[in-house]
């Protein structure tokens, strides 16, 4: 499979500050062309193609993503295996007493809204698909309509869609966007600086090659999330040993600024 390969490094000597760049300073065939350089570099730094992380069926891979709301991975995943270990199936889940699944999954955030929350769910997608729905019919249908069908069911949002589509066994390119992937994303000028997370999903899966498959996809996603777990912190990124610096309006402000401020102190 070939991919994005990155230009040559530039060593980068005395930094001009620049003006401050957003999304709407850049026009998209730009944003689009920052949006390669960026895949590129950050494959070389991170490693691409990334190994898929998960093999659940789409209706398991739909549980394990609510689970995932606001907790860490590594509780939500003890989270997912102590429902799976208490209920073999998700028509057990389901009909379950719902303080006993909500006992099951107390590893997670919110135990006690997402219980009754998946139990919802689990009758909402029986009823909808009209008996017993393991979610595999959504790889006959275009992604547009997956994520619309997945998205009416309550909790659901563009994230999880996505998550859904990409991560499962499905294995079809559609783009989640997390928080270090938007943050990255908007620091670099991708997206504007007002565009939140639900929002983002649209913009930047529009800066992507249509033909991309879903191993393309998932290495975007995957580096743009790395990327913000091992570089771009929310707080001190650490912008001097960012690969994309180079055309980041933020770390160059931010570079800048304290080298600025070190000679005014000098």
């Amino acid at each position: 499979m070939a991919f994005w390969q990155p230009p040559p490094r530039v060593c980068v000597g005395k930094r001009v500050k620049p003006s401050p760049a957003s999304a709407t300073e850049l026009d998209l065939p730009e944003r689009r062309e920052l949006a390669l350089w960026t895949h590129a570099r950050l494959c070389t730094e991170y490693g691409c193609p990334v190994a898929f992380f998960a093999t659940k069926d789409p209706l398991s891979e739909l549980i394990s993503s609510l689970l995932s709301h606001r907790t860490r991975n590594q509780d939500s995943h003890r989270a997912y295996q102590q429902l799976r270990a208490r209920f073999p199936t998700w028509d057990e889940v389901r009909d379950a007493p719902t303080n006993e699944v909500e006992a099951a999954i107390s590893p997670c955030t919110w135990p006690e809204q997402k219980a009754p929350r998946l139990q919802q769910i689990l009758r909402e997608v029986g009823q909808r698909c009209g008996g017993p729905c393991d979610l595999e019919f959504l790889a006959d249908l275009p992604i547009p309509e997956a994520r619309a069908w997945l998205e009416l069911l309550p909790g659901v949002g563009p994230k999880t869609s996505a998550a859904v589509l990409l991560f499962s066994t499905l294995r079809r390119p559609a783009m989640p966007v997390d928080s270090h992937h938007h943050r990255v994303a908007q620091r670099l000028g991708l997206i504007g600086p007002k565009v939140g997370e639900a929002a983002a999903h649209k913009q930047l899966a529009a800066l992507l090659p249509p033909d991309w498959d879903a191993q393309q996809v998932y290495d975007h996603h995957e580096v743009l999330m790395f990327h913000g777990q091992k570089c771009c912190y929310f707080h001190t990124p650490a912008c001097g040993r960012c690969p994309l610096l180079e055309r980041c309006p933020f770390g160059q402000a931010r570079v800048n600024g304290v080298k600025d401020e070190q000679e005014a102190k000098g």
